[in-house]
């Protein structure tokens, strides 16, 4: 019983020796597992603290972000700029459309002082079939007029109120009937592609001689009570002896540096040549000084309005002066029409450069 016992209680002590021993064991286990675990996970933490900056030294260095202060710059720096820009924007606009209308308001409204409009004072019947080539007031309302086209070409006396003709001769076939002026009690006439021009007694027609003139061709003409002047479709002006019929000076006629070809019908008013340019519905007021132009006057609607109302017309051509009662009149080829009209200081903006509304192309035949 006792070594039962004994034996008993050496096998409990032998197994609570090896329970001690495996639990020893399971012990230094666990620690050896535990130191494995910090290893490791320490080795990967240095790992990944190399690749991390590994990475930030193959990243290129990222400028640190702006202070507020250089922030608060920037955007006043950037406001500046668009202002600016949108100033100059406006000071372009603002510049482009004065140089469209070319012309600025004096504070009256008046664009120019050098650029006329109209006024219509009074309308008139003119003959239609009259190809109106030279034009005068000849005093106690009537008209002193030449006309074109072969065949149909003559110098004629026209009552202002009626439009009916007075008198008339008609010239010869070749003759192309063209500018018309008178000085004293004689009418000058030339005639288009030649050098021929006639003489005319005032009071009949009948009696005329011819002369030879040498402008290169016959287109208008005018008087200032002594000598005279001449166009022939150029841009020159000529002074004329009235006695010789022989150029005496020759002006080039320019506007702002550019020639002005097509010098068509001519009158002198006021110690200026006025001059329509042929193929426009303008007229230029010319010094005979320099052949300098020193003003316009822009006639477009006249003819509008006839071809608006059907009539089948061509230029603007004819400028009458009456000096004693300072009326002025105005017609065309073919026109049904003739016009007193009124200066008018020009008070729109033009609808192109007066460049292109007046100076044309020169033309030869």
């Amino acid at each position: 019983m006792l070594l039962k016992l004994n034996q008993s209680s050496w096998g409990l002590g032998i197994c609570a020796i090896l329970k001690s021993s495996s639990s020893q064991k399971s012990n230094v286990l666990l620690l050896r597992h535990h130191r494995k675990v910090n290893d490791f996970m320490g080795h990967r933490s240095m790992r990944k603290k190399n690749i991390i900056l590994k990475q930030q030294q193959q990243q290129p260095q990222q400028q640190p972000m702006p202070s507020n202060s250089n922030t608060s710059s920037s955007f006043k720096t950037r406001h500046v700029v668009v202002l600016v820009s949108f100033l100059s924007a406006v000071a372009v606009i603002a510049l482009s459309l004065n140089t469209w209308s070319f012309f600025r308001s004096d504070g009256r409204g008046v664009l120019s002082d050098e650029v006329y409009s109209y006024e219509v004072v009074n309308v008139f019947p003119h003959d239609p079939n009259a190809f109106t080539q030279g034009l005068l007031y000849g005093g106690n309302d009537t008209l002193l007029e030449s006309t074109g086209l072969n065949g149909q070409s003559s110098v004629r006396e026209v009552d202002l109120q009626t439009g009916k003709i007075k008198a008339i001769q008609n010239m010869d076939y070749s003759y192309f009937g063209e500018g018309l002026t008178l000085l004293g009690k004689r009418l000058y006439q030339v005639t288009w592609l030649g050098k021929t021009g006639f003489i005319y007694d005032r009071y009949n027609f009948t009696k005329f001689k011819t002369f030879t003139h040498n402008m290169k061709d016959g287109w208008g003409l005018a008087t200032n009570g002594k000598i005279l002047f001449g166009s022939d479709g150029s841009s020159s002006l000529y002074k004329i002896n009235p006695q010789t019929m022989k150029v005496i000076k020759e002006h080039v006629v320019k506007y702002k540096g550019h020639e002005v070809h097509n010098l068509n019908e001519l009158e002198y008013i006021n110690d200026e040549v006025w001059a329509n340019i042929w193929q426009s519905d303008c007229i230029a007021r010319i010094s005979p000084a320099d052949g300098t132009v020193i003003g316009w006057i822009l006639l477009p609607e006249l003819r509008q309005e006839l071809l608006a109302t059907g009539n089948r017309i061509d230029v603007l051509n004819g400028i009458a002066w009456d000096q004693d009662k300072n009326r002025i009149f105005v017609t065309g080829k073919l026109w049904p029409k003739l016009y007193e009209i009124k200066l008018q200081p020009l008070r729109k903006p033009l609808q192109a450069p007066l460049e292109r509304l007046c100076l044309r192309a020169p033309v030869h035949f």
